[in-house]
């Protein structure tokens, strides 16, 4: 029985590669045709096939061409052992993979983005340690910053957690409570008093002047990444709501200005 062998066009039928990159295979050394004619026609056997089918095999389970090359001189059985050590990156991408869709899906239904967890097991800093660096840059040469971190560094990590945790959540109910009353003046006494608690939670960590509340809500108007954290809350309308309501607490100096029903 004659051997077999195959066009390139037959290789294309069987296996769906390209002729781009079965030419690129050649050029690369990684699959040679069995054959070359003079009028320079590759031709394949079914050993090249097979060989050409691992190369495609190992190609989609994520292996690179230079990896797969080394991977071509070895036995099944050391092949085998390769494959079982991937097959845990695998898992763990795959880890990694479901963390990043829930972590969209909690993103694109409302979660501010200080609250996901996408860089845990990432070399880049989480959100929140980004928002702390970024702050002591911004402030930490003033008074209350220090007076801040000397509060916060008699905490143990635990303590500190706990107290973020706690600090977001009374912070998330301020707001929401302030958005059932958006229909009112931002005078209003029912409006002031929410002003009022919200200054009490940003105590938790160190007393804030009227300057410290000031600055504050230029914050939240200026900055736009607070623009997708306070969407949770109301509607388009609610920080400027809140803006001027803060800033009617700061005109009266801690108490409601002219408070109106």
């Amino acid at each position: 029985m004659k051997t077999p062998y195959f066009t390139v066009k037959n290789i294309i039928q069987i296996t769906g590669i390209t002729k781009r990159a079965l030419h690129y295979y050649d050029k690369t050394d990684l699959l040679k045709p069995s054959k070359v004619e003079d009028n320079g026609y590759r031709y394949y056997d079914q050993e090249a096939l097979g060989n050409l089918q691992m190369i495609l095999l190992f190609k989609e389970m994520n292996f690179s061409l230079k990896d797969i090359a080394a991977m071509m001189q070895l036995s099944k059985e050391e092949q085998k052992d390769i494959l079982r050590e991937h097959r845990s990156t695998l898992v763990q991408r795959k880890q990694k993979l479901e963390t990043i869709i829930h972590q969209l899906d909690e993103y694109v239904d409302g979660t501010d983005i200080s609250h996901l967890n996408l860089f845990d097991d990432s070399p880049i800093l989480p959100i929140q340690e980004q928002y702390e660096s970024e702050a002591k840059f911004i402030y930490g040469d003033t008074e209350k910053y220090q007076e801040f971190e000397a509060n916060v560094s008699q905490l143990s990590v635990e303590e500190q957690e706990k107290a973020y945790q706690q600090f977001s959540v009374n912070m998330e109910q301020v707001f929401r409570e302030l958005a059932k009353h958006q229909d009112l003046s931002p005078a209003s006494g029912e409006v002031q008093e929410l002003v009022g608690e919200w200054k009490s939670c940003l105590e938790q960590f160190m007393v804030c002047d009227i300057e410290i509340l000031r600055c504050i809500a230029e914050a939240y108007t200026t900055d736009r990444r607070y623009a997708g954290y306070f969407d949770q809350f109301g509607d388009e309308d609610f920080l400027s709501f809140l803006y001027e309501a803060i800033m009617v607490y700061v005109k009266g100096g801690g108490r409601p200005l002219n408070p109106v029903s």
